[in-house]
């Protein structure tokens, strides 16, 4: 397991080149059936478009996907991808959707559209960096439950849910990478008497 990056949320944006209207839709994903089903979704959406031209990137299998759907061959999917690719991203798929204004662009021309098509979604949905995770819980006792939820912030932990009952006990995730030194500041802190419990990994955002 290792850190990677996506895109944060489904965004769209567009632009016009030479009255030809260019819409771009990028959004998270981590099928193959999840992929489809958005570009597909919106194929359904812009039945009337002269292009629906996509491409993916899924860490599931390394798979990589194009399409330039009726575009001269290598104008549009490739550039379409080749954003995704030079920002690093995955777990992703973007659409563009083009409505033919009357003027040609040319080979180059149309590379540079699809190109900057992908680009503006990608930028419209925003990149993030999920990072391998240890979920972990750490119970205490009251006196100790202050100190134990703003130690663990200083580690990038984000508290998920605390239970309160005769002691109290927080479930959280943080880096992996950060287990240890927190490990060792827990125990100092509370001169031994706490320690905290694995659970699992998970990949999880950290701001």
């Amino acid at each position: 397991m290792s850190d990677y990056l996506t895109l944060k949320s489904e965004a769209k944006d567009e632009f016009i080149e030479k009255r030809s209207r260019f819409i771009g839709y990028a959004k998270p994903v981590t099928t193959q059936e999840e992929a489809m089903d958005f570009i597909n979704s919106i194929r359904s959406k812009h039945w009337d478009a002269t292009h629906n031209v996509y491409a993916y990137v899924l860490r599931d299998g390394q798979s990589r996907r194009y399409s330039d759907d009726g575009e001269p061959s290598g104008t549009a999917g490739v550039p379409v991808l080749d954003v995704l690719l030079k920002e690093n991203i995955t777990d992703c798929v973007v659409v563009a959707t083009r409505y033919f204004g009357g003027v040609l662009l040319g080979a180059g021309g149309l590379v540079r559209a699809y190109s900057h098509t992908s680009k503006i979604a990608v930028d419209a949905a925003g990149i993030i960096k999920m990072s391998v995770c240890t979920v972990m819980s750490v119970t205490c006792d009251y006196n100790f439950y202050g100190r134990l939820s703003s130690l663990i912030p200083e580690f990038a932990g984000v508290i998920e849910d605390t239970v309160f009952g005769e002691n109290v006990t927080v479930s959280f995730y943080m880096p992996k990478a950060n287990v240890p030194l927190f490990d060792a500041k827990l125990v100092d802190l509370s001169l031994g008497k706490f320690s905290s419990v694995k659970i699992c990994e998970k990949y999880a955002q950290i701001e």
